[in-house]
């Protein structure tokens, strides 16, 4: 099941990953728009806010060996070299994805930056080896949630840090509603899409954070702050560019790019949540 989701995801990005660097540029993650989501941004300026404003929130200081998990076509990992000089190593499952990043980061002369595909479930880093793992919309796609914890923490040197950002379902244990098969259903539609295997709830996350052993874990949910991304997205579907280029796009990214709403319509009726977990190693 674990290969066949692995190739889902590496078809997936291998075949998209151009097209949203043309609409969109070098960010594949959600943008921040205030507190409250009210606030009007272009949208690459929003996403890189939303890196500036998790880095604030996880009160980062200055990492000189970073991990990007799930780093798509090096825009984090490009954007944390420049802004702490530092050596960041990415990791995807898509060589179309790795190939770019290399790319990108020749063309930015950032040499301390490499790229590989890896798996974030056995990571072919030795234990220790970097101060900051970074995780921003990856933690969805992976398959064993826990032994995705365990590998950040093994990773990281004793008193780094590990900072994500995941996208979850609304907490549903210890007093809350269980889901309903509505919602179990609308998730359904969304792990097809995006060829995930399930998400959880941000409670969840810091329960296996704790029995992991990290060590002043905190949690946010961010959801209202990023709810606009999904219909700016739709929005910029109609673009000429856009259009054209999913006219000459394979099915896959095509159906991704009908089934936007889905994600839109999660955040609306508070299925759908954006969060934050941060601890460090002891």
């Amino acid at each position: 099941m674990t290969s066949t989701l692995y190739q889902q995801i590496q078809q997936l990005y291998d075949t998209s990953s151009g097209l949203w660097e043309q609409v969109w540029g070098e960010h594949m993650h959600h943008g921040y728009y205030g507190p409250t989501g009210r606030e009007q941004k272009e949208r690459r300026q929003a996403q890189i806010e939303l890196i500036e404003e998790l880095l604030k929130w996880g009160q980062v200081q200055q990492p000189q060996h970073i991990l990007d998990v799930g780093c798509g076509i090096g825009g984090s990992s490009l954007y944390l070299a420049e802004k702490f000089q530092a050596a960041v190593t990415g990791i995807t499952l898509s060589p179309v994805q790795a190939a770019r990043a290399e790319v990108r980061a020749q063309t930015a002369n950032l040499s301390q930056v490499q790229f590989q595909v890896a798996d974030a479930l056995n990571m072919p880093f030795a234990e220790g080896s970097f101060d900051l793992v970074w995780s921003l919309e990856s933690g969805e796609h992976m398959p064993d949630k826990q032994k995705f914890i365990q590998e950040c923490y093994r990773v990281l040197k004793p008193g780094g840090m590990f900072l994500m950002a995941t996208w979850c379902h609304r907490p549903s244990g210890e007093g809350n509603w269980p889901l309903t098969p509505d919602e179990l259903s609308h998730l359904a539609e969304i792990y097809r899409v995006y060829c995930l295997p399930y998400v959880i709830s941000l409670p969840e996350y810091e329960t296996i954070a704790v029995n992991q052993g990290f060590q002043e874990v905190r949690t946010a949910d961010w959801s209202a702050a990023v709810a606009p991304f999904w219909n700016i997205v739709i929005d910029s579907v109609l673009e000429p560019s856009a259009f054209m280029g999913l006219l000459t796009s394979n099915w896959i990214t095509i159906q991704a790019a009908l089934s936007l709403g889905l994600m839109s319509r999660g955040y609306e009726r508070g299925l759908v949540r954006f969060g934050l977990l941060s601890g460090k190693k002891g």
